[in-house]
């Protein structure tokens, strides 16, 4: 499920104090100097003038984001640095329109701020709290940076490549194609994993068994074989192929994992893919079987149900 633009999120909040601040009416109705010194902290006439200023903010927000999806399809080899200066200038267009719509429509008065600042301050804290959270969270994202936008990452059960920091929330696009919203303050609080941090190539672990009485070192040199033939990996790492016993339902097997790189993330499973069917071929042409487990299962089953009719006959 897609996630509204923040600056609706904005709006909806906003709504929500002035709503707060409706409840309250019957106290300041009960003072009408307050109600004018409400009056006066608003500049009615910046206010009217804050309305093209944001349209023009969303307007070039737009543009930055075609302009940047543009560039990135086309120069895909710097895709992570231009999603980089996109996500950086959208901040900054946020942080600006905010900045200039308050000096619009605020007027700074002392006496007005002494009056009506505290419950007014309250009343837009507690509509606000969790989007000034996530704002002062999305900062700290963009500084501290746990991520950035590009990025192949896990959090809490989700794995995708993180499409979009926003000023509420992170947006990320999981292998299925699902549009997953994260509010910032959430993601900063939670443990994040990234695949590749800011790089277009991306480390891809991939998992093998073998029989403990199979030739483990021909076994390792076809992995690695598969993963150097790949059209998708990227040779400038190595390949490392690691190898140990484990107990697989009370069988000894060989476990070897393979530690490749793909040259794009976004390749990352079509890579996984093209290798397993290179090892499995290959496997099969150099007679290396699977654990025992699964090859009894695969040999001695039809021998056994076999000797079961044989012996039924015998019986007859």
């Amino acid at each position: 499920m897609r996630a509204m633009n923040p600056l609706k999120h904005s709006a909806i909040a906003v709504v929500s104090g002035c709503a707060t601040l409706l409840l309250a009416a019957p106290a300041f109705a009960q003072d009408p100097t307050e109600l004018g010194l409400l009056a006066e902290f608003i500049r009615w006439g910046g206010l009217a003038a804050s309305v093209p200023v944001v349209i023009g903010a969303l307007f070039l927000i737009r543009i930055v984001e075609n302009f940047g999806d543009r560039l990135s399809a086309r120069f895909s080899n710097r895709r992570p640095t231009i999603q980089k200066v996109q996500t950086t200038t959208r901040f900054f267009v946020y942080i600006a329109t905010f900045t200039i719509t308050a000096s619009l429509s605020i007027r700074l008065n002392p006496t007005a701020l002494t009056v009506v600042g505290g419950g007014l301050a309250f009343a837009v804290g507690f509509a606000l709290r969790d989007l000034v959270a996530s704002f002062i969270a999305g900062i700290t994202i963009m500084f501290d940076r746990p991520f950035q936008v590009g990025d192949r990452v896990s959090y809490g059960g989700e794995y995708g490549d993180v499409i979009k920091i926003g000023l509420r929330s992170v947006r990320m696009n999981t292998l299925d194609h699902n549009i997953i919203t994260i509010p910032n303050n959430k993601v900063f609080t939670d443990v994040t994993a990234s695949g590749n941090y800011g790089e277009l190539e991306m480390q891809v672990a991939m998992d093998f068994y073998i029989g403990v009485e199979e030739d483990a070192r021909l076994a390792a040199e076809i992995i690695r074989e598969a993963c150097l033939t790949s059209p998708y990996v990227y040779l400038n790492q190595p390949i490392p192929v690691l190898a140990k016993q484990v107990i697989l339902q009370d069988y000894v097997a060989f476990h070897l994992k393979a530690r490749p790189y793909v040259f794009d993330c976004k390749y990352e499973k079509p890579f996984e893919t093209d290798v397993h069917f290179r090892v499995l071929e290959a496997f099969r042409e150099r007679g290396i079987n699977p654990p025992a487990v699964l090859h009894r299962s695969a040999e001695i089953g039809p021998r056994l149900v076999g000797a079961t009719s044989q012996t039924g006959t015998e019986k007859n």
